[in-house]
């Protein structure tokens, strides 16, 4: 073999080593200098689970030595799950009722189920609100037949929320003048007189509604504790929820809502020593995600499973059965 042949296949060999190196760096495995890489995806830079994520990667990075992890920006949910089950990221913030349609192929996952999804740990709530001006007079939502209903975007966890929340009180879409839009535009909606309820799946208090209160008496319809019993008996994922008196201005009473949880979910490239390693790291430091988020003070061990939707990853089960 001729020497220019040799250093050539040299150089694709060294290549390809490279390669290899970086490849392995990604998804929780050793990489460059014998690093572990772990890649976080959130949601949009101005929402919630942004910071938590960006605090759990900063746990992460500063508790578990020799490891580098990272949040990054995504489309949230359910761009998130399909990224954990392609490998593309190692951990993610998602609802877990989006987590329970990607693990079961429902919903907005008929014909794409995603395979190896565990739970590491319910976070916190994200509470079903379904906001009406005070001046409608409309006080429960057995009184939405024939109203006009901002149910959310087409193929969202939102509206999924909405049509099963309702389906609860016997109401379809059958019986309702349902309106596919987003929050930000239910709520301009709403204001405007073009719909008579908006709905959104958020922590409380809600910027959005908060908004709209400041402009406009509100009131939240609430679900009332038997319907919430049997939502809960069909969808897991749901939990009871009571929206306090005084979240809103101008709205004095409890209200009673259901809610789904944000959870941290694994992928498959997250094995049982390093689910362990992980929920012991974040859970020593809740103090740091109280500190980058409002949401991050209703972080506890005694919720970290309520409404898991999900397996548990074997090393976070481990974890919460110790103590």
């Amino acid at each position: 073999m001729k020497i220019s042949t040799v250093k050539k296949v040299f150089a694709a060999g060294a290549v390809l080593a490279a390669a290899a190196v970086l490849f392995t760096g990604c998804n929780g495995n050793s990489g460059v200098e014998g690093k572990k890489f772990i890649n976080i995806g959130t949601g949009g830079t101005a929402g919630t689970y942004y910071p938590i994520g960006g605090a759990i990667a900063e746990i992460l990075t500063k508790e578990i030595p020799g490891t580098e992890a990272s949040a990054q920006s995504t489309g949230a949910s359910v761009a998130n799950v399909n990224m954990l089950g392609d490998g593309t990221i190692d951990l993610a913030t998602v609802q877990n009722d989006i987590a329970y349609y990607a693990a079961n192929g429902t919903e907005m996952f008929v014909d794409k189920k995603v395979d190896g999804l565990k739970g590491i740990a319910s976070l916190y709530p994200e509470t079903c609100q379904f906001v009406a001006l005070r001046s409608s007079g409309i006080t429960s939502l057995a009184d939405l037949k024939g109203k006009r209903v901002a149910v959310g975007a087409v193929g969202s966890g939102v509206e999924a929320n909405a049509r099963q929340i309702l389906e609860a009180y016997g109401i379809t879409y059958d019986d309702i003048d349902e309106q596919f839009l987003s929050f930000a535009e239910g709520a301009s909606a709403l204001k405007d007189g073009n719909v008579d309820v908006a709905v959104l799946t958020a922590g409380y208090p809600t910027a959005s509604v908060q908004d709209i209160g400041a402009q406009n008496p509100i009131r939240l319809l609430p679900v009332e504790e038997k319907v919430a019993d049997k939502l809960i008996d069909q969808y897991p994922f749901y939990t009871k929820t009571v929206i306090p008196a005084g979240t809103y201005a101008g709205f004095d009473e409890d209200v009673p809502s259901v809610s789904v949880m944000a959870m941290l979910a694994a992928g498959p490239s997250v094995n049982e020593e390093l689910g362990y390693t992980i929920t012991k790291a974040i859970f020593s430091n809740l103090d740091r995600l109280q500190a980058a988020h409002a949401v991050g003070k209703q972080i506890t061990r005694k919720t970290a499973k309520d409404g898991m939707s999900l397996p548990m990853n074997e090393g976070a089960e481990k974890y919460f059965k110790e103590k």
